[in-house]
């Protein structure tokens, strides 16, 4: 198969978060465990870093990755989901690994994949690790997918291990209260392996203190410990504190012997876009009219990116919508401002809300707008009526802005 081949396989035969939701969640290691073996235990020949929560973990790792790209160290770098290509996913030096090295994996493999019913997620993890140990990285950044405890990722035993928040996102399958879902991302402390907390909440810290407690591990408080603020190129204002667990996790890694120096956290921190290419984040697409995209899609990521959009000079605002079907829509919609025009659309996804769903949904909050075929109609139709003195918003979902970007 050649490359495009090889992902309509991958899309359409396995089970993936990202199009069926819960029902593709695996509360098991096995499976990884297996394909682990199967692959020579790759995830055993490299270092590395592990980073989950609710928000900013993809924004942390980033950064993390571009630090110790600037300090000269050979990094892998994985995170999801992807927002145009698949291979967004796994990265060496920012740089995407190569078609062959996706269609070489899968053909090789392939069999497996099909004997033992692995998920779409077990599968790219494998890929991940493969290939970060067939390039010799010397260290890896791996973003946990969904919680932690059960994740596919968490088979691996890393240097630090980082957990930068706690909100109320995945309900459905890692808990319906903070500490409950702490508990899980939880899950990748590991004995006698450093921890990093971005945020301190105190209705969970004690989850975490415990846990550090139980398996001899370091804790560290990025927001107790880091006070300075640095020049990001990432320019959501949410970002200040992902720096801070940033700087945070690299105190951490020299500590242990990495040679990182303030000149390389400046630098990495400056240039994560160009390092590593992350779209998103409040990411201006265009100017007259100006338009921002932010993959935000929860309460706790969505009160922060709608509190710095009021901060902006506009006559009108004009916002492109589209969510999920399994969000908790009482609780995001709350947050969205009443005084703009809304454009609902449903992302190109098989567990996209309808539009007409989320516009009758947003209708009760005090939300006016009309629904449109697609996320591009919607987008499109908002650059037509938006003014040069207008601003245009694109969010809700990450797959909402993935068609945008």
């Amino acid at each position: 198969m050649n490359y495009q081949a090889t992902l309509d396989w991958m899309f359409s035969q396995l089970p993936m978060y990202q199009n069926q939701g819960k029902t593709a969640f695996k509360k098991d290691l096995t499976n990884s465990i297996l394909l682990s073996q199967h692959l020579d235990n790759p995830h055993e020949k490299f270092k590395s870093v592990h980073v989950a929560g609710t928000n900013g973990k993809g924004s942390t790792s980033h950064m993390i990755a571009s630090v110790l790209q600037e300090a000269g160290c050979k990094v892998g770098l994985y995170t999801s989901p992807h927002l145009k290509d698949f291979r967004e996913r796994i990265k060496i030096n920012g740089q995407p690994i190569s078609e062959d090295d996706v269609t070489e994996f899968i053909a090789q493999n392939k069999q497996f994949f099909e004997s033992h019913q692995l998920s779409f997620f077990e599968m790219t993890v494998g890929l991940a690790f493969h290939s970060f140990a067939k390039h010799q990285i010397d260290i890896a950044v791996v973003e946990v997918g969904l919680g932690g405890r059960l994740d596919s990722t968490n088979i691996i035993t890393p240097v630090v291990s980082v957990i930068t928040n706690i909100g109320l996102d995945h309900t459905q399958m890692l808990g319906e209260t903070l500490p409950e879902i702490a508990f899980e991302k939880a899950g990748i402390i590991k004995k006698e392996i450093p921890v990093v907390i971005g945020e301190y909440q105190e209705e969970v810290h004690q989850v975490f203190y415990k846990k550090a407690l139980e398996f001899h591990s370091d804790l560290f408080l990025a927001d107790k410990n880091i006070s300075k603020e640095y020049e990001l190129d990432l320019k959501g204002n949410y970002q200040q504190q992902n720096a801070k667990t940033t700087v945070q996790a690299i105190s951490v890694l020299n500590e242990l012997g990495y040679e990182i120096s303030e000149n390389h956290i400046e630098n990495g921190l400056q240039n994560v876009v160009k390092n590593n290419s992350l779209l998103g984040r409040w990411q201006t697409l265009s100017n007259n009219p100006k338009t921002i995209c932010d993959t935000a899609h929860n309460k706790e990521g969505l009160r922060f990116v709608l509190r710095q959009l009021q901060e902006e000079d506009f006559e009108k605002l004009h916002i492109v919508l589209g969510v999920v079907n399994d969000k908790n829509l009482e609780t995001v919609l709350t947050l969205f401002p009443k005084k703009a025009t809304y454009y609902f659309c449903r992302p190109n996804i098989p567990r996209g809300l309808e539009a007409l769903s989320l516009k009758k949904q947003a209708t009760t909050f005090g939300l006016v707008g009309e629904v449109y075929s697609s996320v591009q109609a919607a987008f499109q139709f908002a650059q037509k009526k938006a003014t040069d003195k207008d601003l245009i918003f694109v969010g809700g979902s990450t797959f909402v802005v993935a068609e945008v970007v």
